[in-house]
This record gives C-alpha cells, sequence and structure tokens, in this order.
C-alpha cells in the first residue's frame, strides 16, 4: 500500500466536503514523535475558511476514520501528524517477500520511450574521470526509469566527423611516420597522448611501412576502431552498455546535417554574413547567434548537433534526456531553441548538467593517469577501486554538486567506506539466511515485532516505492543511494540490539522475515544504481 497516497486521499475528502482545493503535501518527520507522516495543509488553506490553521487541522482530524490510522495529533502552528497502524507495515513487509526483484516496480511511465544519450567521449582518446560520473549517472538513470515503465533506449552519439578526428588521423600518421624512421610534424592542434603512438605501433605491427602510401582515411578508420573499442570495453567494465550507437558521420552520409540546415533555412532562422551562416538563436533569449557553417564552408559542432536531435526526435521518442558536463551550461538554451525553430517540442528534451569530480588520494589530487601520463582514466579508477566503488560513489551525490572521489575511502573494507557498509548488511543477512531461511506464509499475522528499532526498518523499508519514483520524477539517482544507506544504517543499529535467531520459532520466523524483506531491498536498490549485492564479505 502506498501509504503517503492513502493519507493524500484521506485529506482529500475531508477538503472536498470544506469546499477547498489544495495541493496536499505529505512529509515523513525527521523526528519520528511528530508522526510516521505530517501534512502542512492546515496552514495553506487558513485564509481561505477565516479560521486558524489549528482550527482547520482539529477539523482534518475529526473528519477522517480509517484503520490506516491508530491515531492524529495536531502541533502547533497547525501540522497535522499522522501514527500509522503497524499492522499495515507488516502487509508491506510481506508484500516485498512475495515479490522480490520486482517489488517498487511500476507503471509510472506508461510505457513512454524514453531516449538517454551520455558520456558520447569524442573517439580521439581513453575515457576519464568526469566522463565516468555521466556515465554511472546516465547509466542508472536509465535502470531506474526502467524500473518506473518507461520505455528506455541508452544512447552513444559517436563524433566521428569534424576536425577533431581529422586531427586525430593525422596525428597517428605523423607517429606512424616516426616509428617508420620518417621525419614527422606534429603540430600544435595534433593529439600527443601515449594511445596516439600505440596506434601508430599497431599498424606499424600490421604493415611494417605499408601504410605510408595510404590515404589519410585509413588512418582516421584505424584510430575510430582502436579509441571506440578501448571506449566500449572500458565502460563494459563498469556495467555500463549501450542500445544503440549512433555515427556523426553517417548521419551526413544520409544528408540530414543539410536537410537539416536547409529546413532552418527555408522558416528564415539564419543569415550569412562575412562567409558564414549564423542560427538566429537571440530570436529565444541567446547572447549572440551562433554559427552554423564557418567561413571555409565545414560545420561547427552545433549544426550537426541540430540534426541529430531532430533525428532522435523523428525516431519517434517521447523523452530525449541529454547527459552533459556542467561547462555545457550555455549550450542548453540555444539547443532547445534549435528544436523550436525545427517545429518540435523543446519540452521535450530534458539536459542534466553533471558537476567535476575529482579523484583524492592520500589526500592530495591524484591527478596523474599511470597509462596515459595526463589525467586519470576510467581505467585507472577500475584498478584502484573496482567497479562497485565507482558506481556507488558516482551516484551518492546530487549531479548538480562537485564531488571529490576519495580512491582510499573507495578501497577500504570498514564501514567507513559507505558501499562496504550497505553491502556488509546485506551480506550479513545472506549468512543468516543459509542456516535460517523460511517461507513466507501470507495469511500471517505478526505479533513478536514491537520494538523502536525493528518500527523504524519497517518504516524504511515501505518508503521505498516512493524513492524510486521520486528519483525517476527527478531525474535523480543519488536518492536512491542515500536510501539505501540510510536502510542499511537502520539494519545495523537494529541488528545490534536484536537477536535475530532464538529457540523460540515464532519470534526467529517473525525476524527472518524482517532481515529476508530489508535483503529484497537493499539488492534492489543496489541493482538500479549498477552495483553488485555481496552474498559474502
Amino acid at each position: 500500500m502506498n501509504i503517503e497516497l492513502e493519507l493524500k486521499k484521506l485529506i482529500k475528502n475531508v477538503l472536498n466536503d470544506l469546499d477547498l482545493e489544495e495541493d496536499i503535501i505529505i512529509e515523513i518527520p525527521k523526528d519520528r514523535s511528530n508522526g510516521d507522516y505530517s501534512s502542512n495543509v492546515a496552514m495553506k488553506c487558513c485564509k481561505k475558511l477565516g479560521k486558524s490553521p489549528i482550527e482547520i487541522a482539529n477539523l482534518v482530524k475529526n473528519n477522517i476514520s480509517s484503520d490506516l490510522i491508530e491515531s492524529i495529533e495536531i502541533k502547533n502552528p497547525g501540522f497535522i501528524n499522522f501514527f500509522v497502524n503497524k499492522t499495515y507495515l507488516f502487509e508491506e513487509l510481506k508484500e516485498i517477500i512475495k515479490l522480490e526483484n520486482n517489488y517498487g516496480k511500476n507503471n509510472l511511465g506508461e510505457h513512454k520511450k524514453v531516449n538517454i544519450e551520455f558520456v558520447s567521449v569524442n573517439p580521439t582518446g581513453t575515457i576519464h574521470l568526469g566522463h565516468a560520473r555521466g556515465a554511472c549517472i546516465g547509466d542508472s538513470l536509465a535502470n531506474i526509469l526502467s524500473f518506473n515503465g518507461y520505455d528506455v533506449t541508452k544512447e552513444y552519439y559517436i563524433n566521428d566527423a569534424g576536425n577533431q578526428m581529422i586531427n586525430m588521423a593525422l596525428s597517428i600518421y605523423e607517429r606512424y611516420k616516426e616509428i617508420c624512421g620518417l621525419d614527422s610534424k606534429m603540430k600544435e592542434n595534433y593529439y600527443y597522448g601515449k594511445e596516439i603512438i600505440e596506434v601508430a605501433q599497431k599498424m606499424y605491427d600490421e604493415k611494417q611501412d605499408g601504410y605510408l602510401t595510404s590515404d589519410i582515411k585509413v588512418f582516421w578508420k584505424k584510430g575510430l576502431e582502436y579509441f571506440l573499442g578501448g571506449i566500449k570495453k572500458d565502460l563494459a567494465n563498469i556495467g555500463v552498455n549501450f542500445d544503440v550507437w549512433t555515427s556523426e558521420q553517417e548521419l551526413r552520409d544520409r544528408n540530414l546535417v543539410e536537410e537539416a540546415l536547409s529546413k532552418l533555412t527555408s522558416l528564415g532562422y539564419t543569415y550569412e554574413q562575412d562567409g558564414a551562416i549564423f542560427l538566429k538563436t537571440t530570436l529565444f533569449g541567446d547572447e549572440k547567434d551562433r554559427v552554423l557553417v564557418k567561413q571555409d564552408k565545414s560545420y561547427t559542432y552545433f549544426m550537426p548537433d541540430i540534426a541529430y536531435h531532430l533525428d532522435k526526435l523523428n525516431r519517434g521518442y517521447d523523452k530525449l534526456i541529454d547527459v552533459f558536463g556542467a561547462d555545457h551550461h550555455g549550450y542548453v538554451s540555444r539547443l532547445k531553441a534549435s528544436v523550436t525553430m525545427l517545429g518540435q517540442d523543446a519540452d521535450k528534451l530534458s539536459v542534466l548538467l553533471i558537476q567535476m569530480v575529482r579523484a583524492i588520494k592520500n589526500g592530495e589530487e591524484y591527478k596523474i593517469s599511470k597509462r596515459t601520463g595526463n589525467t586519470i582514466t576510467l581505467n585507472d579508477l577500475v584498478e584502484e577501486s573496482g567497479k562497485d566503488a565507482i558506481r556507488y560513489f558516482f551516484t551518492s551525490r546530487s549531479m548538480d554538486t562537485q564531488m571529490d572521489f576519495d580512491i582510499d575511502l573507495a578501497k577500504k573494507n570498514s564501514n567507513e567506506n559507505p558501499v562496504f557498509y550497505v553491502n556488509y548488511a546485506h551480506a550479513r543477512i545472506c549468512s543468516i539466511l543459509r542456516n535460517q531461511d523460511y517461507s513466507l506464509k501470507e495469511d500471517y499475522k505478526f505479533e513478536t515485532i514491537d520494538s523502536e528499532t525493528a518500527y523504524n526498518v519497517l518504516e524504511k523499508l515501505n518508503e521505498f516505492k516512493k524513492v524510486v519514483q521520486k528519483s525517476a520524477l527527478k531525474k535523480e539517482p543519488h536518492l536512491i543511494t542515500n536510501y539505501v544507506y540510510e536502510l542499511a544504517t537502520l539494519f545495523h543499529s537494529y541488528y545490534s540490539v536484536e537477536k535475530i535467531v532464538t529457540e523460540d520459532e515464532k519470534y526467529t520466523y517473525e525476524r527472518i522475515m524482517l532481515i529476508k524483506a530489508v535483503k529484497i531491498i537493499i539488492a534492489n536498490s543496489l541493482k538500479l544504481i549498477g552495483v553488485a549485492p555481496a552474498e559474502r564479505m
């Protein structure tokens, strides 16, 4: 049962009788002496009624009758505090055990088609620390939306066209010449990472100097294969896999970029100036109009991006979600403007901005990659901390806050490490259930569980459905991570003060059912953020 929804209905019935229509907010008080649930609705509608909040709160209290509610208390200046009948918590516990992995799944999304595009690192190098955070958040959000009944497609946009790819190919060519014993001409805007030399060396190992007469497209293709293959492998190492890989070059080959530009021009949204073509984004509040085609007739990255988003919308998605780095802040409004110009609904596009992340080791910022000699890569981080710590840590904070990834903390096998702490709760329960597992009796009435620590656990279990839906609606995976840590904390507290297994079979059965439900919810939560629940530790 969704207790909050039931309370809203009960209050609404009373408010309707009073000829009022108010948004009813139900909250869980931090101080449980103020009830299991609380509402400030009396303070919101006091002006309309011409009565004090206390009077209105008492009107609501006196007109609600439900087996769900054990008691109602009114607190100044007009809070209505609800104490819920604990039998409903036990009914929810049985529902958790009955549904197991499916508990919490719902049809909130009504099978609406959602496309989430994230990571999309240019295939000119390896995935670095900042991209890793976006990968974990994007993939976890996809899991959460799917769990809530959305039809989700995870997409990677391959920027395999334009000057960056040309410079990558030329960089490989020059390094290849060096390996062949020839003079090279590495320009300032070329790529100097060790991985460029690795590609060149692979080409030499394949054919010695046989590629010297090859077209630059061969170096472009070899570089793309190498870097894109590495990106896919590195992402798979943290459990991130994509449903669709869309090539920018393919969009160009299909003339979709030219078609989008032609349509913008025919609608009067472009103009030429100094040999370049501009888009009139100032019409939609941008600080200046943006260049689509440069003087040399090459596209800016903005133009193919417009065509790409039009293509996604034309594929029939109800919602597009882009996960970008925070440095793309100014890009959002002009991208939405272009969607509107092309006759599409800009509200279908949501852009999530991920703030920067630093790796910390030995108390200092950890910057140097073992492999590239530059910024730390995702691969370095996996070697240092492991997949589960990466997934947990990067989804533990709101994406709009900067964060430090403490490598030393992520490696600790102690309660200081939050992913260890949560998984220890799961493993501890698994250890008990291996020797003391029981089957659910659906018509069973719980009678021996009555401690405050046990009720705290039960109430937290009951919050899971709400947290899952809220996480989807707000597009915030960290709500799941925070929730499962709180649940683990309550379980550890409960376990420290109450025996689970005794000679009393009834007593033991009820507590086994309680911890079994905790295990299910911990596992369901961890799977949503891409962390494997530990069976043993």
